[in-house]
């Protein structure tokens, strides 16, 4: 897996979007950020030498995960149970997709509900949602 491949694959998942930010890091969302979204991986793109990708191994495999060469709790975020990645070949690719998908998927359950239903609009209503820069629609 690379960054391209990352890229490619996570943004075909349901309701994902991308953002750069922190210098050359590529941030994956579920949900667009201005409407609640929530961030499950980061990909550091500036090879500077740390993680090349970190992602939300939730509370069950982070233990796991971290006992595995060239893998270590993501600075910053262990405490919400994040791991970084070395370098490409820490995992092998379709792991790495599972529990990536796994990481969305988690994030997404975790959302408030009015997020959620925000998300289940038709993509053209969310769009005007966020070019108004409207809030998301009260609780009934």
């Amino acid at each position: 897996m690379d960054a391209e491949r990352l890229r490619s694959y996570l943004l075909a998942l349901p309701h994902v979007e991308e953002t750069m930010q922190w210098g050359a890091n590529l941030v994956f969302w579920v949900g667009d950020k201005r409407l609640g979204g929530k961030m499950f991986a980061l990909a550091n793109l500036e090879g500077d030498g740390r993680a090349v990708l970190s992602f939300a191994a939730g509370p069950e495999r982070f233990a796991e995960l971290v006992e595995r060469e060239g893998i270590f709790p993501a600075p910053y975020l262990a405490r919400a149970h994040w791991i970084a990645l070395e370098d490409w070949q820490a995992l092998p690719a379709p792991e790495l997709k599972d529990l990536l998908r796994e990481a969305r998927d988690r994030v997404e359950a975790k959302m408030p509900k009015r997020i959620r239903e925000t998300l289940a609009l038709p993509a053209s209503e969310r769009k005007k949602l966020i070019a108004a820069g409207k809030k998301l629609p009260k609780k009934k």
